[in-house]
């Protein structure tokens, strides 16, 4: 009997780690792989998630809609191309957007060639309680990277409550390291 539990368990947490990924075309020079349940946001969707002049170039989403993916180019922009300074930049105005940020890990990687910085972290926007339907902190679990290039910086972020973090953590750091930029 204890046999059967332990297999149980580990094919109900194995499936939910091991999301099956397809190449998905966000613009004619960005690809990433999503998960097959995530698909293109609605106007109606992105309109409330990103309520901007800018719209994003790319921007997916799961059947209960609590699940996001996104491409943005950054208004911020870096002629020089200075990826450090640009870094240094995005993580103050990352500690700037939330009420609380948890660092769960930052650095650098290279995706074909190119070179992206990240950041993963728990956040929470408090509530106002003098405010109806504000009363309850919105806790999120958000992995985001940046590709600063000369004439444009792109921002890739995948974000879901935070209670969800373990059944996505590990496939938004595949869908990360699956961005490809021409």
């Amino acid at each position: 009997m204890m046999k059967y539990a332990v297999i149980i368990v580990f094919l109900v947490t194995t499936s939910f780690t091991n999301a099956k990924l397809v190449k998905t075309k966000v613009t004619d020079d960005i690809t990433v792989s999503l998960p097959t349940e995530m698909f293109p946001m609605t106007p109606d969707d992105v309109a409330q998630r990103y309520p901007s002049v800018r719209a994003p170039l790319g921007a997916f989403t799961n059947q209960d809609r609590v699940v996001d993916f996104s491409v943005n180019i950054s208004a911020t922009n870096w002629p020089d191309g200075d990826a450090v300074m640009a870094q240094e930049f995005f993580k103050a105005s990352l500690y700037n957007l939330y009420d609380r940020l948890e660092p769960i890990d930052e650095g650098t990687h290279l995706l074909k060639k190119k070179k992206f910085f990240f950041f993963e972290f728990e956040s929470r926007i408090s509530g106002d309680r003098r405010k109806q339907g504000f009363s309850d902190p919105v806790l999120r679990y958000t992995y985001i990277q940046y590709l600063v290039e000369p004439d444009r910086t792109l921002v890739f972020t995948f974000s879901c409550p935070k209670d969800l973090r373990e059944d996505w953590q590990t496939t938004a750091r595949e869908i990360m390291k699956s961005v490809r930029v021409r």
